[in-house]
């Protein structure tokens, strides 16, 4: 009976297969956003001040509607995004860059922290608000993306050494097309999520955003 429920589940099931390494990579995340909310009270009232500078440019553009094209918008970000995910689903074939994977994770945590920390710094209930529009609509889609390729990555780069230290025998070097299959099939998963991510941010948030930085004023 369990085994035809987690059949019925393959979600759940890869969960808790990997949920030792789901929550390692979770709180290595989590360390990175609340790393890089940290980093903005460091800034320096100079550079607090560059930054905004520039931000307001480009509020002031949002609103004059001088932004690119959503075909643009979702090109850039659909490539931007894909080489990042890209890059750890090669390191988890490389074994040597397993270090890596979670040196990404972790900027990508900082990266969104300091995104929404600084919006809050700055604008404080505005920009709170105006976060939702500009970094949570495409991150919902987006974080568990990279949660997923990171951990995919990371099992797959250990399952290697495992073999490495087993000698690789002839049955276990059968056993590793299957595992580079599901390799494989679980990045081109990632790819249609990211995808859906970039839909969002090219054609959904540029409105949201526009609303907000209305509303505020800014």
């Amino acid at each position: 009976m369990r085994k035809g429920i987690s059949s019925k589940n393959p979600i759940i099931e890869h969960v808790q297969a990997h949920s030792s390494i789901y929550l390692f990579i979770l709180t290595l995340f989590l360390m990175g956003v609340i790393f890089g909310a940290v980093v903005v009270n460091s800034l320096s009232f100079t550079q607090k001040e560059d930054l905004y500078f520039y931000l307001g440019q480009f509020f002031g553009e949002i609103s004059d509607g001088k932004i690119a094209s959503a075909e643009d918008l979702f090109r850039q970000s659909f490539l931007h995004n894909i080489k990042y995910l890209g890059l750890m689903w090669i390191l988890g074939i490389s074994i040597i860059g397993l270090p890596l994977i979670f040196i990404l994770l972790f900027m990508k945590g900082v990266v969104i922290g300091f995104s929404v920390g600084f919006l809050v710094n700055q604008m404080g209930w505005n920009g709170f608000l105006l976060s939702f529009a500009t970094v949570l609509p495409q991150n919902i889609v987006i974080i568990p993306a990279f949660i997923f390729i990171g951990v995919i990555s990371v099992s797959f780069s250990l399952t290697l050494i495992r073999k490495i230290f087993m000698k690789l025998s002839p049955h276990l070097q059968v056993q590793m097309v299957p595992l580079l299959s599901r390799y494989v099939l679980a990045f081109v998963v990632a790819i249609a999520i990211i995808t859906l991510a970039a839909g969002i941010e090219a054609y959904i948030s540029p409105s949201l955003m526009k609303t907000m930085v209305n509303l505020s004023g800014k």
